[in-house]
Order: structure tokens, then C-alpha cells, then sequence
């Protein structure tokens, strides 16, 4: 199931040494809400069955993981960036931020980390890029389990703060029923407005 292609080839040995991180983030393409990130260190001595890209697992299924992910991982961290710091720095960089943080709030600091993606953050440690590593890289598909329950809890909550968008619903992601409660409610102040869609709300109501 982890296969790795060539990562671990001989070339890469000293990339593979020591404690390995999984990070992942959740929460690139809504149009509402925080990016976050996780990171997680887990125990070889304590495996975790079911891991794989959370997008793939149940929303009852994820929960589950993500109590036995943080019950039994050496440490694990969630970060994230603000709608503000998405705004100023722009996804890519505010979600290398969430990244960095996750890092950082480790309680054991790894020798290297694996994230998910095409593109890794610069941190004090050295991270390796794997296209699809949520579903190769059991470290990151943990990452991505406990970050994407934790940011659908906060969208849970936002809901209740910002009702009428569906935020518990869609999580803020780009649905016909929040295109349609943007037209009608206009922009709240967790919406992201350098995204296209909030952007173009905003100049209709101004």
C-alpha cells in the first residue's frame, strides 16, 4: 500500500533517516474559513490501521482515526493561517505558513518530514515533496486525517457565528448554495476576499 517509487532509492538514503514527519493541509480551496495543517510524528512501535487520504474516508470513519491518530502517534500538531494572512500572503504561502507552525509545535522535533504536494514549505527541518502522499505516506496521511477533522469542526463553529452560508454543511467550499448565499448575504468577515467569487461580491455590493 506504501509504495514509494524511487523515494527511497539509494540516492535519497540520508533523506530517510531518523524521526519523519507526515504534514498535509486542508482547506486550499474554499472561499470562507482558515487553511490548516497538521504534523505528526508516528510511533513504529504503535501502528495505526485504515490510514489513507482522508477525502477517501467517511466523516465518521476520519473522526475515529483522528481520536486513535492523537491517542497514539509519538506527537502530533494542528496550525493554521488566518483569512487575513490567506488575503495578505496569498493560499500557497499562508498555507506553507499553517505548515511551518505545525512543525514548530512538535514536542519532538523530527529529523525530516514528508508533505504532501509538489511544492514544500522552507522549515528548520528538510522536507521532501510526494505528489499523492496523503495516499502513499502513512505520517502524511495522518497529517491530513486530524487536519481536515479539525478544520471541519471549526467551519461547524463558524457556522453557528456566521449563519445562512451552510458553512457546517459545505465546509466553505465553492457550492451552489454558497454561491447563492454570497448573492444574497453579500461577504462576512471570514470570507477570503482576494478569491475571485468574494472578490466579485464585494465590488457588486459596493
Amino acid at each position: 500500500m506504501w509504495e514509494i517509487d524511487d523515494l527511497f532509492a539509494t540516492d535519497h538514503e540520508p533523506w530517510t533517516q531518523g524521526l519523519q514527519a507526515g504534514i498535509d493541509e486542508v482547506g486550499i480551496g474554499p472561499l470562507a474559513g482558515p487553511v490548516f495543517a497538521a504534523a505528526v510524528l508516528l510511533d513504529p512501535a504503535r501502528p495505526i490501521e485504515g490510514l489513507m487520504d482522508s477525502k477517501a474516508l467517511s466523516p465518521k470513519r476520519r473522526k475515529l482515526l483522528s481520536v486513535e491518530i492523537q491517542e497514539r502517534a509519538l506527537c502530533w500538531s494542528i496550525a493554521q493561517a488566518s483569512v487575513e494572512e490567506i488575503d495578505r500572503l496569498n493560499i500557497l504561502q499562508a498555507s506553507h505558513l499553517a505548515m511551518r507552525r505545525a512543525i514548530s509545535a512538535l514536542s519532538v522535533r523530527p529529523h525530516m518530514a514528508y508533505v504532501d504536494g509538489n511544492k514544500a514549505p522552507h522549515t528548520d527541518v528538510p522536507v521532501v515533496a510526494v505528489v499523492q502522499g496523503d495516499r502513499r505516506i502513512p505520517q502524511i496521511s495522518a497529517a491530513s486525517i486530524i487536519a481536515k477533522v479539525a478544520r471541519d469542526e471549526e467551519m461547524v463553529r463558524l457556522d453557528e457565528q456566521y449563519p445562512g452560508y451552510g458553512l457546517a454543511r459545505h465546509k466553505g467550499y465553492p457550492t451552489r448554495q454558497h454561491f447563492n448565499a454570497l448573492e444574497s448575504l453579500g461577504a462576512s468577515v471570514i470570507h477570503r476576499r482576494s478569491f475571485a467569487p468574494v472578490r466579485a461580491v464585494l465590488e457588486q455590493a459596493s
